[in-house]
């Protein structure tokens, strides 16, 4: 039997801004959500900007993926909000791993390997 299995990263997105900033994309510092395989999961009662999870979520399943520590993905954990004149940022943390496997995932089957 092949192992299929693979993992990821859960992540947790928190908002940051300077004190006292206005905070134009509507953000409050402090605001989260969390990534779970491919799950959102946000705070009863949160909301968060829909520009703002646009910007963010090309950048999310990279994130989520083991990347070489000299690469900028494993670095750079700070994303500036998308407009221009907002101080927000959004801090992207790695959490603990999961394990999915393969087949539970999609129906496209592995190839054979030799």
């Amino acid at each position: 039997m092949i192992d299929d299995t693979f993992e990821l990263y859960d992540l947790r997105v928190e908002v940051v801004a300077p004190d006292g900033a206005r905070n134009l994309c509507n953000a409050r510092a402090g605001d989260w959500f969390e990534v779970r395989g491919e799950m959102l999961h946000f705070p009863p009662g949160q909301g968060f900007s829909l520009y703002s999870l646009a910007a963010l979520l090309p950048l999310l399943p990279a994130k989520q993926r083991a990347t070489d520590p000299n690469d900028w993905m494993s670095t750079d954990a700070e994303v500036a909000c998308p407009d221009p004149h907002c101080p927000t940022r959004f801090r992207i943390t790695r959490l603990g791993k999961r394990v999915f496997r393969h087949g539970d995932t999609t129906a496209v089957p592995l190839p054979d390997l030799p």
